[in-house]
């Protein structure tokens, strides 16, 4: 059964920093792609970075550029790790924060839909203070 759970969130307060961490089991076959999401209150699912998990092209959100950082470990098949550094945060960086695995093949992936990944996580609430 595959299983992706996120940690790491909390409270932080602004301009500080915060190690989101996302691991995905249970997968018997490879992951194409990896990413993160974040949802505010009152606000639609939006994309915050994601990558090609065998290396290559990461792409990240405009309004998290230079401030946020994803990259992933991996242990063969059996359990693979995705994390978010998130640095210099904001207010409106509030949100629950959920990691995604994409395990189709895309020839064209433009790594920031939300089709493109097949396995979700429950969430994770950072909350950053003024």
């Amino acid at each position: 059964q595959v299983q992706v759970v996120e940690s790491g969130g909390g409270l932080v307060q602004a301009g500080g920093s915060l190690r989101l961490a996302c691991t995905a089991s249970g997968l018997t076959f490879g992951i194409y792609a990896a990413g993160w999401f974040r949802q505010a209150p009152g606000k639609e699912r939006e994309f915050v970075a994601g990558l090609r998990w065998s290396g290559g092209p990461i792409v990240y959100a405009d309004s998290v550029k230079g401030r946020f950082t994803i990259s992933r470990d991996h242990d063969g098949y059996a359990e693979n790790t995705i994390y978010l550094q998130m640095d210099s945060v904001k207010p409106e960086d509030t949100a629950v924060y959920y990691c995604a695995a994409g395990t189709t093949w895309y020839a064209t992936r433009h790594y920031t839909r939300e089709y493109e990944y097949d396995y979700w996580g429950q969430g994770t609430q950072v909350t950053v203070s003024s």
